[in-house]
């Protein structure tokens, strides 16, 4: 970049497609190619599940946001695991009155690998 040359910042930017989906009570903004953790779903490693409660689809200049799902908008992901999250320690007391309660909870979930995003 010369010192005389102007660029505007949306040139720097990669333009991805992205989308809003939603699966186990959550959203999830994901693209192509990315990995994420979301609450377990009945399917088989290596098995390719299509999404199709999208809440939005985007590229960088322009959002489709649905009312309340986008018609026709599907997100391609294969299951690459199951597992349990950490333990989440849930400890309960109330001073002075010998109360005491601990309880722990390990929450499991399936991890995705987001394929094709078509809207």
């Amino acid at each position: 970049m010369g010192s005389g040359e102007i660029r505007p910042w949306s040139l720097d930017k990669e333009v991805n497609m992205y989308a809003v989906i939603k699966t186990g009570g959550k959203q999830y903004r994901v693209a192509a190619g990315e990995k994420i953790k979301v609450e377990q779903i009945a399917a088989d490693v290596g098995q390719e599940i299509v999404i199709d409660q999208v809440l939005a689809v985007g590229n960088g200049t322009e959002l489709k946001v649905g009312t309340p799902l986008v018609s026709g908008a599907t997100v391609t992901v294969t299951v690459i695991a199951h597992g349990k999250h950490d333990k989440v320690r849930i400890f309960k007391m109330r001073r002075r009155k010998h109360y005491q309660k601990r309880q722990g909870h390990r929450q499991q979930f399936t991890e995705l690998q987001i394929g094709a995003i078509a809207a």
